[in-house]
């Protein structure tokens, strides 16, 4: 039986009280939601914190709404004004993500995204805070500390050799959390909340190329909250390849969001792929391809192989790298394809 290391736990009732725990205890403090990932990992003694400062008393962090313009709704109607945004709360759990209708309306790849996480039971605790800040994987740091020793340990954690491409220098652990995906393709800004202050970073500044730690956010740092601008009419779509569709990190995360003019033609579109490398990635040349015409087949697939060429899987997951890449194009065709609204 893999046992938890022995910490203190702490729950704040305030981000301000969080954050100061946080700064007090150092790099021997983490925060922690719903644990579904962080508590495994501790187990494996890929974290040992000696305090864990739960978030889950922080009533400022919880809540699904619409804002701005020059009203405040609830229920996410279809007459937002422009000019609104989504405004999702750091404790959400991603159960009540997917099912929350002001979600699916204006966000719907956020929606598809946090439903496709992990199974039922993981969804109803794990957070989407947690899910945007989640841990890099590979198949040689993902074992417990004894698989891990008998190979002499990698270059995240206690070694200094990278297993998958046999040198030193870079970790290439995979970035393989769903919703942020949906989150950049939506064009959402994350509120971090520490020490200083708050700060807002757009999602698709989030995340850098470092597969140790690939996110902006500081030890003493919180995430707060998640904000998706409310554009009307724009539509987003989000697809996920995995082994067992009932519960497994994704093989490769696909999300594509739409902008579309009066006459249903494309005025801008984007793709943003996740999975293949330590950060999810917007892919380019896309309004090269699409802005000005109709999603006609043609469209798509010309979408769907330009995808296919930016995309390169390294070998950090127990699946073969060139079908991983050979599925880019297929699961690209089936979400470009709800945005035209052939599903």
């Amino acid at each position: 039986m893999l046992r938890l290391p022995a910490f203190r736990y702490h729950r704040p009732e305030t981000v301000d009280e969080a954050v100061a725990l946080l700064a007090r205890y150092g790099e021997g403090a983490m925060p922690i939601a719903g644990g579904t990932d962080l508590m495994p990992n501790m187990k494996h003694r890929l974290f040992t914190p000696a305090h864990l400062v739960s978030l889950n008393g922080v009533d400022a962090m919880k809540g699904i709404r619409v804002e701005g313009g020059d009203r405040t709704s609830r229920n996410g109607s279809p007459a937002e004004p422009a000019g609104a945004f989504l405004e999702i709360g750091a404790l959400e759990t991603l159960a009540d993500l997917a099912a929350h209708p002001a979600v699916r309306f204006h966000a719907p790849a956020v929606a598809q995204a946090a439903g496709l996480v992990a199974g039922p039971q993981l969804r109803n605790m794990g957070t989407i805070g947690g899910n945007v800040c989640l841990d890099t994987r590979c198949t040689y740091y993902n074992q417990t500390k004894f698989w891990r020793h008998a190979l002499g340990y990698c270059l995240k954690k206690d070694g200094d050799v990278c297993h998958v491409t046999r040198v030193g220098r870079k970790c290439v652990a995979a970035h393989s959390a769903d919703t942020p995906a949906a989150l950049i393709a939506h064009d959402a800004v994350l509120t971090l909340a520490g020490p200083s202050g708050a700060r807002d970073l757009a999602a698709a500044d989030f995340f850098i190329t470092d597969g140790i730690r690939n996110t902006r956010r500081a030890g003493d740092e919180i995430l707060t909250r998640v904000r998706i601008p409310v554009v009307p009419g724009r539509r987003s779509a989000y697809r996920k390849l995995r082994q067992r569709s009932s519960i497994d990190f994704p093989l490769l995360s696909l999300a594509v969001a739409a902008d579309f003019a009066e006459d249903a033609s494309v005025a801008t579109i984007r793709g943003v792929v996740s999975a293949l490398g330590a950060r999810p990635r917007l892919l380019s040349g896309w309004d090269a391809i699409a802005a000005g015409t109709r999603l006609e087949p043609d469209v798509v697939e010309g979408l769907a192989e330009r995808a296919r060429r930016q995309c390169r899987p390294l070998d950090n997951i127990i699946v073969d790298a060139e079908w991983r890449r050979a599925m880019v194009p297929v699961y690209a065709r089936r979400a470009l394809r709800e945005l035209a609204g052939d599903r």
